[in-house]
C-alpha cells in the first residue's frame, strides 16, 4: 500500500499520525485500550489490517497495550537504534505504520511482549464487522 505522508496526515488524528508515520511514542497509561477486556480484533488505525486478537492481549503493567503474538504475516520488523541499545521495532506489513516494539520479557510459552501504541490501533468487538481495508 502506497499513500503519501500528507495523505495519511489528512486521514488520521495528529497523535496517531505522529506514532504511525513519524515513529513517535504515546505517553504510557493514556490509551483506553489498556483497559479493553472484550473479545475482538485490534486493527491498524491507518489501514484497518487486523494485527492482534484479544485472546493474545495481556496486562504487562507497562502502560501500553501488550500482546503475546500478532496475527501471523501481518507485521514486519526492523532494528531500532533510537535509544542506546538496539530494539526490535514492528510495523503494519500493509501500510508500514509504526506500531511498537517487541521485547523478550512476555509470558510463557512464547516469552514475547508486543508492546503497542494504543493510538496506532482500533478495537473491533467480536460480533461487529471489521471495516474494509483502507485503500
Amino acid at each position: 500500500m502506497h499513500k503519501s505522508n500528507e495523505a495519511w496526515s489528512e486521514i488520521l488524528e495528529p497523535d496517531a499520525y505522529a506514532v504511525l508515520f513519524e515513529e513517535s511514542t504515546e505517553r504510557p497509561n493514556t490509551s483506553p485500550l489498556n483497559h479493553e477486556k472484550r473479545e475482538g480484533t485490534y486493527i491498524c488505525a491507518a489501514c484497518n489490517l487486523p494485527l492482534f486478537l484479544s485472546e493474545n492481549k495481556f496486562d504487562s503493567g507497562t502502560g501500553w497495550p501488550s500482546f503475546t503474538q500478532p496475527i501471523a504475516g501481518h507485521t514486519g520488523s526492523k532494528r531500532d537504534f533510537k535509544l542506546i541499545w538496539p530494539r526490535t521495532e514492528y510495523h503494519c506489513i500493509r501500510c508500514g505504520g509504526h506500531q511498537g516494539h517487541l521485547f523478550n520479557d512476555g509470558p510463557a510459552p512464547r516469552g514475547e511482549r508486543w508492546c503497542n501504541n494504543g493510538v496506532a490501533l482500533q478495537f473491533v468487538a467480536k460480533g461487529q464487522d471489521l471495516p474494509a481495508l483502507r485503500s
